[in-house]
């Protein structure tokens, strides 16, 4: 999911995507736009002189289908309830942990499910981390009226309502609104009563956002004035001094999510180059600049500790007295009935 600034390029399903620039270095990451930025893998810059090319899908659906169909990269980042498809389809293999300097210093919370884990063996290095919640505007919402996530029910506010384009976000809300915080125990019947509350929520939606630049437009211009969000939004838009404010603490709850690399099967480019690129990542600077230019969570535990507690409250990353939906890996079978009912939902049925 991309969980950043830049608008979201949307490449076509089965089509090899050209890549975005040509650099100097032997690696090509698939990824959501906006991770391209520099400052995410500065090391990596400072060894190699230039950037990987980037080539960029619009959801995590569709990065999956797309290197399913044959296109090539070397690193591609699923979020955590992805990964157990790639490793289904024998599209990813291993890491070498011994390569990864700051293994130790990883939030183990991100590493706890076999879906990453074989043995030994270590699938999947987790880079991210951060919230979805309510964005609302505190000029023309009053502040009660977000205590709840039936405020998606609302009247009052139909067609000034947006929620995602991402099937993992948007069924985070509707277990939550309907009293499920796991979504791994989720039953039959819980999946029904979410799947109602999405379709009445769904009369309110002026539209489903893409991705967080495209709903931070939005609501700076006043369109859209309730929001299932991510942090950056949020960040932005306060950052450009509009009236916005994050909800972590409806009474039902909000959402949290990792993403992370895999490592393909088929990849064309350098080894050496991927390690350099997730050391890189995992640095301690590079947990400063997440937090403070974005927003969001590092999975460098380590570094994350070092960080002020004031800081992660006012980007919506502290600590939370209300339920939290963690979006940790699901059944593969269950989520694809959340994929096919979503979009369903959308499209008015």
């Amino acid at each position: 999911m991309n969980k950043l600034k830049s608008l979201t390029a949307i490449v076509t399903l089965g089509a090899l995507v050209a890549p975005a620039a040509a650099s100097g270095t032997d690696l090509l990451i698939l990824d959501w736009s906006g991770y391209e930025d520099e400052n995410f893998f500065p090391a990596f810059i400072e060894k190699h002189g230039a950037s990987p090319t980037y080539s960029f899908f619009g959801d995590d659906d569709e990065a999956f289908q797309l290197v399913r169909a044959g296109f090539r990269s070397d690193l591609t980042r699923p979020c955590s309830q992805m990964v157990q498809k790639y490793r289904d389809a024998d599209l990813i293999v291993p890491w070498d942990t011994s390569r990864i300097a700051a293994l130790d210093d990883l939030n183990p919370a991100f590493l706890a499910s076999d879906t990453f884990r074989d043995g030994d063996e270590l699938f999947f290095i987790p880079v991210d981390w951060g919230a979805t919640a309510i964005a609302w505007n505190t000029d023309q919402v009053p502040a009660d009226a977000v205590s709840t996530l039936q405020v998606f029910h609302d009247p009052a506010f139909a067609n000034r309502i947006s929620l995602p384009d991402n099937t993992d976000d948007v069924w985070s809300l509707a277990f939550l609104a309907t009293g499920v915080s796991d979504w791994t125990q989720a039953t039959d019947a819980d999946f029904d009563r979410a799947a109602e509350w999405l379709r009445a929520a769904h009369a309110n939606v002026r539209t489903y956002w893409n991705d967080g630049a495209e709903l931070q437009q939005l609501m700076a211009s006043g369109e859209i004035l309730i929001a299932w969000s991510w942090n950056e939004s949020f960040v932005g838009l306060v950052e450009d001094g509009h009236p916005i404010a994050f909800q972590r603490e409806a009474v039902e709850g909000s959402s949290t999510w990792f993403c992370g690399f895999v490592k393909m099967a088929n990849r064309p480019g350098s080894e050496d180059q991927i390690y350099d690129f997730i050391n890189a990542w995992l640095e301690p600077r590079v947990t400063e600049y997440i937090v403070e230019a974005w927003g969001y969570g590092h999975s460098n535990a380590t570094a994350m500790a070092a960080i002020d507690a004031e800081l992660l409250d006012a980007v919506g990353l502290g600590e939370i007295s209300a339920p939290v939906l963690a979006q940790i890996p699901l059944d593969v079978r269950f989520r694809e009935r959340m994929v096919q009912e979503f979009e369903l939902i959308k499209s008015g049925f």
